[in-house]
């Protein structure tokens, strides 16, 4: 059972992310905040819902969230900044990107810094335990998936419209095979070390 607030303040932000572990494209944040009486049959973290359940459940959480916001981290800014930092910043700039300010912040996971002078709490496993947390999971995912199918059609020898651009067998043969693309991450190691 998810639970719809932690801090007791009724403006509370959940936040998440997608693709960090991906090889390609961009990690995609998003902040979602609920009303009190916010409730949806099987909203849970998006790694536990099928893709059809994800798709289904996403316009009920934009139509339903007193506010929500999702933000793309692009994979050269991802190498800049490194992988955990373009996670935080994404958390960040959805934040930002709220219609509402929040007055406290829910994150998945154990790394945050602070934003602005809003109080927040790191909770691990946080998108299969508070809804907004939840909610935001699902946001960031399915965001991230449809860019990869947009640009799956440009390479479709890497299938990314299925892998997602995650390290699977079929991915890094194609990157074996073809080398890398202008949306892989330079700075992931793309083969096993003992091929690179």
């Amino acid at each position: 059972m998810l639970h719809l607030n932690y801090s007791g303040f009724s403006l509370e932000a959940g936040t998440d992310e997608a693709g960090r572990g991906c090889l390609c494209g961009p990690v995609v944040a998003a902040a979602v905040i609920l009303s009190k009486d916010f409730t949806h049959p099987f909203l849970n973290d998006s790694k536990l819902l099928s893709e059809k359940k994800r798709e289904a459940v996403r316009p009920f959480i934009e139509e339903n969230a007193l506010a929500f916001s999702v933000s793309f981290i692009w994979q050269q800014e991802v190498d800049e900044i490194n992988v955990l930092q373009a996670s935080i910043e994404g958390m960040h700039r959805a934040i930002a990107g709220l219609k509402i300010t929040p007055e406290f912040i829910i994150v998945d996971g154990n790394k945050f810094r602070d934003y602005k002078e809003i109080p927040h709490q790191t909770i691990v496993k946080g998108d299969s335990k508070y809804l907004s947390i939840a909610a935001a999971s699902v946001l960031a995912k399915t965001y991230r998936d449809d860019y990869m199918a947009k640009i799956h059609l440009e390479f479709p020898m890497y299938n990314w419209a299925k892998n997602k651009g995650y390290p699977t067998k079929e991915h890094r043969n194609a990157i074996r095979n073809f080398g890398a693309t202008e949306y892989h991450r330079k700075t992931f190691r793309l083969l096993p070390a003992n091929e690179s």
